[in-house]
């Protein structure tokens, strides 16, 4: 089986074409993918398959051409992946699958087609409009810090340290508990602290995230976007752009005069290969 691997400030991803949907893509193959020790490695798997056929991206296939199938690094399926979807368009134009247009290249995500503008090295994503629609909390070991709840097309949970905690020293090789009662599929957790100014940007933050189903990763696309969403109102801006600093690197956050809210950071390829999967089973 070929495979390409990429990432987006550090969150990996092994990329598996798979243009007419035969695969068979079982949560136990996708966790073995994933296994940094006995598979590739990678934070998730993006399978790229034409949406007209994958049946949950076929009512899609007339606006645009590819699905993006996403899988987290255990097997279990997400509804969407902001560094993936920047990640996923690198692999279609490296590899002369798609031509963007005047109007960008559209991909089908399982949050519905999003709209990509290919730039000098970066591709910025039109994402899911952010909600914020609720107070939680996270806990750490003994540390329960407050946080807001956030739709960015999957659950997220924002929270700002205070009163000392530093960001370095948070432990996050396990989950964080949260509210079952607020995010009954689980949540994608972020801790966030102030930062320095940055020129052009109307704000600056430093982030830690634990993705359902991977860990804490380098960097969460949509981990950032829920934290630019929040950055922005917490500083009474309705429109502006947010530089978020992950261990990965660094994405911008923007929110535009026409509601557009993007995603902007590097994608890159690493390498080609083939596997097996029997061996990697």
């Amino acid at each position: 089986m070929r495979f390409t691997k990429g990432h987006g400030t550090g969150n990996d991803f092994v990329i598996i074409p798979d243009p007419f949907g035969e695969l068979d893509l079982t949560a136990e193959f996708v966790a073995a993918l994933c296994d940094r020790h006995r598979g590739i490695g990678g934070d998730g798997v993006l399978r790229v398959v034409r949406s007209a056929k994958h049946p949950e991206a076929a009512g899609f296939a007339a606006e645009a051409e590819w699905f993006m199938d996403y899988r987290n690094s255990d097997g279990s399926i997400a509804e969407m992946c902001g560094n993936g979807l920047r990640v996923f368009v690198r692999y279609l134009l490296d590899r002369g699958l798609a031509t963007p247009g005047p109007e960008g290249l559209p991909v089908a995500t399982r949050a519905g087609v999003l709209v990509t503008l290919i730039g000098d090295g970066t591709v910025r994503a039109r994402m899911t409009t952010p909600r914020v629609y609720a107070g939680s909390t996270a806990t750490v070991g003994a540390l329960t810090v407050p946080g807001v709840a956030v739709d960015t097309g999957n659950p997220h949970l924002v929270c700002g340290l205070h009163d000392g905690t530093e960001l370095a020293a948070l432990d996050l090789t396990h989950p964080p508990l949260h509210d079952p009662a607020v995010f009954p599929h689980g949540v994608n957790v972020e801790f966030v602290e102030p930062a320095e100014p940055v020129e052009g940007t109307d704000g600056h933050v430093r982030m830690r995230v634990h993705e359902r189903g991977s860990g804490e990763t380098q960097s969460c696309g949509t981990g950032a976007l829920a934290v630019g969403a929040v950055a922005l109102r917490d500083a009474g801006l309705a429109t502006g752009s947010i530089a978020v600093d992950l261990p990965g690197g660094r994405l911008v956050v923007t929110h535009d005069a026409d509601g557009g809210w993007w995603l902007e950071g590097p994608a890159v390829l690493v390498a080609d290969g083939e596997v097996d999967p029997a061996a990697v089973l």
